[in-house]
């Protein structure tokens, strides 16, 4: 299938009398007829379900969809995209070990990976997206165990090289973990381009109607944990499920499945059954959506770009972008987010946005309805000048996240503010 028919049919498919759209299964527990078999369950919990915070079948159609959209063997929700980041590196990292990650990535995920991390005895370290292979070579240590980067930066848009860093990564024997939040699948298929695991924020596009949150961790099944030779604990027995070594047991999906029996297990950040059946609405209009957002967005930018009241707009999908080329190389489209630089620095990008109407000031991105934010002043005031310059954020910089409105009310909306500047 294409992906505007899996958008509609992957994941679930009803058998003869059975409900059309995908269930909502508002259950905690499920029944068994004998002990044996419960206890079976309890030895290996992929045998059947047995409790929500594992799994739930409204949950599981919608995780096979998304597996089936990135192409890989198997997918598991979570309750947000932060979640997602976590458990994807816990899943393979733990105290004493290192990840590396770009620093242009999502402002959460930074203070996720700086400072949460560091409590936890992970390091990270930050290498630039353009430094050489060289240069990159030489972040690794002995303990690294992951290599991460987003496929187009949030806010700074620049677009990742996913097949460089993945051939780096592979040179080390560890994974290239990918956020794809802002492309989709819809418009980058990492895994295509060597990532071995693929996480999103679904809040974001998969929604689209800002409803609900949630995130999703996807498994390529192609990175060999066992030739590695860097994760015992997916080689080697594991003692809180009875001497189960994921990788014999499982094969290609020992990553995933080892996420869910003792990640999931501990942290239980599962998401419900109904959050599920909102995220699988809006995953059946993804493709659709994605196009426009990607046709109105460059129009916007086209504009923005055109006017004397901004410095630079910062957008891929433009001629002349530092990432055009990448895009032109990963993207079927650049998503519907623009930065830009309003002259005037922090006061003229926040008198311009008090002044918008149709255009929602909020903590959100990649609705349906056309938002905007200053990250300098909201969500990342929490970093440094330092981390801002890393991150690509200048104190000018507003993110626009074009919606599906008809594009001459966004660009009247736009010009209402710069009325005001």
């Amino acid at each position: 299938m294409q992906d505007e028919t899996k958008c509609l049919h992957a994941g679930y498919t009803p058998k003869n009398s059975e409900p059309r759209v995908v269930p909502i299964v508002q259950s905690t527990t499920y029944v068994f007829d004998n002990t044996e078999e419960v206890a079976a369950v309890f030895d290996d919990p992929t045998k059947a379900l047995i409790y929500s915070r594992f799994a739930n079948p409204t949950v599981m159609a919608v995780e096979e969809k998304i597996a089936a959209l990135e192409g890989g063997i198997g997918a598991m929700c979570t309750t947000s995209g932060q979640a997602a980041s976590l458990l994807s590196i816990l899943n393979i990292a733990q105290a004493g070990d290192s990840i590396i990650s770009t620093a242009e990535i999502y402002g959460g995920t930074v203070n996720l990976f700086a400072f949460t991390f560091k409590k936890l005895g992970i390091e990270t370290i930050w290498v630039d997206k353009n430094a050489t292979d060289e240069e990159i070579d030489a972040a690794f240590k002995p303990n690294t165990k992951a290599v991460f980067g987003e496929t187009i930066a949030n806010p700074a848009l620049t677009v990742f090289d996913i097949e460089r860093f993945a051939n780096i990564a592979h040179r080390h024997n560890v994974p290239l973990i990918i956020d794809n939040t802002f492309a989709t699948p819809i418009l980058c298929k990492p895994i295509e381009f060597g990532a071995d695991i693929v996480i999103h924020s679904t809040t974001k596009y998969m929604d689209g109607h800002a409803v609900q949150v949630g995130g999703v961790i996807v498994d390529s099944g192609k990175f060999d944990w066992e030739a590695s030779g860097n994760f015992p604990e997916l080689v080697e027995p594991d003692e809180s499920y009875h001497g189960i070594s994921y990788t014999k047991t499982y094969g290609k999906a020992a990553y995933i499945i080892k996420a869910r029996m003792q990640l999931m297990r501990d942290f239980g950040v599962y998401p419900a059954a109904n959050s599920a059946f909102l995220l699988n609405l809006g995953l059946e209009t993804l493709a659709v959506r994605m196009k426009q957002y990607c046709e109105n967005a460059l129009v916007v930018a086209k504009y923005l770009q055109a006017s004397p009241h901004v410095e630079r707009v910062i957008y891929p999908g433009l001629e002349g972008d530092e990432s055009y080329e990448l895009a032109q190389k990963y993207l079927k489209g650049c998503s519907g987010v623009i930065s830009f630089v309003i002259k005037g620095g922090r006061e003229g990008a926040m008198k311009f946005m008090n002044s918008l109407e149709l255009a929602s000031n909020e903590v959100h991105v990649a609705d349906i309805r056309t938002c905007v934010l200053h990250p300098a002043s909201e969500t990342h005031r929490q970093l440094t000048d330092e981390q801002l310059v890393a991150a690509g954020i200048e104190s000018g910089m507003v993110r626009f996240s074009v919606g599906l409105e008809n594009f001459d009310d966004i660009i009247a909306d736009i010009d209402r503010g710069f009325a005001q500047l």
